[in-house]
């Protein structure tokens, strides 16, 4: 290995570690917020990735069912706790929200030619699809059970993984696609070329951990999330919505999610199922921050990212083996210095 080399490698690594960051990041703030070990945040990645190789591709998105399909299903369930509170003032928030938007959107699908739109414009259309399905997600499977046990949350979290893979390959199929590259100039510093689209996963991820960073220390909702992350039951008694918290936590790991997968997009190929080993790579991360550290996920993530990139020098055939066998000697260490404390009574 010479400089060059080890250079293109470290590089490979820094653009790697930049998306398991935002990975890490959003599963720590799921896990700090609701208490659910998110299992299927990278779907939220493959699903963007791949419904904008659809719009680029002139072909209709699938995720436009999914939209709908959990539209509706939110839409009932709302209707149904309305009807139990006698509640009728909120019937068209709840019909706005969960059945108009939806059907906006597959009017827009169907309707507008993407190939021959901007990339702009398929991009904000992709993020309007697969945002939503964060919070629809938290509204259908884990409101109910909201007071679960953590080992509960994980199962039902896994099982929306599976399912979200079975989807994705009716919605999708089984081929891999590359989406357009967001900047496809190339600058030469020394021996090293650095793409433009590196350039763009590292600048917007540095550009949304500062969004991020500004929203939980300036606006009420992020005061009430960390609120919410630091006592659950204290957030509670001040009168901040567990339900309101969890919907917009999972929107925001979905709009994460579904920024990555636009970063990711142009320089790797996606298939329906890819989503799981880059959500699993920032989850080794989370683990490193204790799923509770942000800075700690953060040096993780980068962590990963450099021993991925280097591993796939060294040994290709072991690269992933070597990324998720670093969890060990880290749930180790942690459990020398973590004492157990019985879960807390809801």
């Amino acid at each position: 290995m010479d400089a060059s080399i080890f250079a293109l490698l470290t590089q490979d690594g820094i653009v790697n570690g930049a998306v398991y960051v935002l990975l890490a990041l959003a599963l720590v703030l799921v896990f700090t917020v609701t208490r659910i070990i998110f299992i299927p945040q990278g779907e939220f990645v493959a699903f963007s990735a791949l419904t904008l190789a659809m719009l680029e591709n002139g072909r209709f998105p699938g995720t436009v069912w999914l939209v709908l399909a959990g539209g509706l299903a939110v839409c009932a369930m709302e209707a149904g706790a309305l009807v139990a509170r006698h509640d009728w003032r909120h019937r068209l928030q709840v019909l706005g929200w969960n059945l108009a938007y939806p059907l906006a959107l597959w009017a827009l699908a169907a309707l507008v030619d993407w190939r021959g739109a901007g990339q702009l414009a398929r991009i904000a259309f992709t993020l309007a699809l697969v945002i939503p399905l964060g919070p629809m997600m938290f509204r259908v499977f884990f409101q109910p059970i909201a007071a679960a046990p953590v080992l509960v949350l994980l199962i039902v979290a896994v099982a929306v993984h599976v399912a979200l893979v079975g989807l994705g390959l009716w919605m999708f199929g089984a081929e891999g696609y590359r989406t357009l590259p967001l900047w496809d100039e190339n600058f030469l510093v020394g021996p090293l070329r650095i793409p433009g689209q590196a350039v763009w996963v590292v600048g917007a991820s540095l550009a949304l951990i500062v969004l991020l960073a500004q929203f939980f220390s300036r606006t009420i909702y992020g005061k009430a999330l960390r609120a919410t992350a630091v006592n659950r039951n204290g957030a509670r008694l001040m009168g901040i919505s567990p339900n309101l918290a969890g919907r917009l936590t999972l929107m925001l790991a979905a709009a994460i999610g579904a920024v990555s997968g636009i970063l990711v997009s142009p320089i790797t190929t996606i298939y329906y199922d890819t989503g799981f080993l880059i959500g699993l790579k920032g989850f080794v991360a989370a683990i490193i921050g204790g799923l509770a550290a942000y800075p700690a996920a953060a040096a993780g993530a980068l962590l990963v990212g450099l021993l991925e990139s280097f591993s796939s020098f060294w040994a290709s055939a072991y690269k992933e083996v070597i990324v998720f066998t670093l969890i060990i000697p880290v749930l180790f260490w942690r459990s020398l210095r973590t004492h157990h404390v019985e879960e807390e009574e809801e």
